[in-house]
């Protein structure tokens, strides 16, 4: 539980972004992971199965309550600013001018509605693919998809992010 506490609870506040949510879901996802472990097929990686239960966990409270999803500033409810980093999508160099960061910051906004408005398969590969960083193998797996409607899922998605945000392009 331990390693997996944090990029689970990651995974469930980017996808409905409330941290009380989050924190029931990814306990529930836990206690779904010990109940289940005897299903756990070790063929597959354990990380894979785990953000399965877990993105299958939000994608059924987003249906019920169509939530918006993504974070890119960090949780609204920290306190200070390394709790505000260790929630954070980080866009920008360290290096950055103020006004650089107050534009990555506005670009940071602007992608933050657009996932938003995805629908929630969709919401799932990007999350899964650009902020969590997995192979589209392994979001085949997490989700139980086939993997061309993974690559399908994420090119759709790609082209809706690039429709939402043509007035930032340059």
């Amino acid at each position: 539980m331990r390693r997996y506490e944090r990029p689970v609870f990651s995974l469930l506040y980017r996808m409905v972004r409330d941290r009380g949510l989050a924190e029931d879901l990814a306990q529930e996802t836990f206690i779904k992971v010990l109940n289940g472990l005897g299903s756990y097929n070790p063929q597959f990686r354990f990380s894979s199965w785990i953000f399965k239960i877990a993105n299958n966990a939000a994608i059924d409270q987003l249906r019920k309550r169509e939530l918006d999803t993504l974070s890119l500033d960090g949780s609204p409810h920290a306190t200070t600013p390394e709790a505000m980093r260790a929630t954070a999508l980080q866009l920008g160099d360290k290096r950055e001018t103020p006004l650089q960061e107050l534009e990555a910051r506005e670009l940071g906004g602007a992608i933050e509605r657009a996932i938003a408005r995805l629908r929630p398969e969709y919401r799932s590969c990007i999350l899964l693919r650009h902020v969590e960083g997995h192979s589209y193998e392994e979001i085949a797996r997490i989700l139980e998809l086939p993997l061309g409607t993974v690559k399908t899922y994420i090119h759709r998605a790609r082209n809706e992010l690039r429709g939402y945000l043509a007035d930032r392009k340059e």
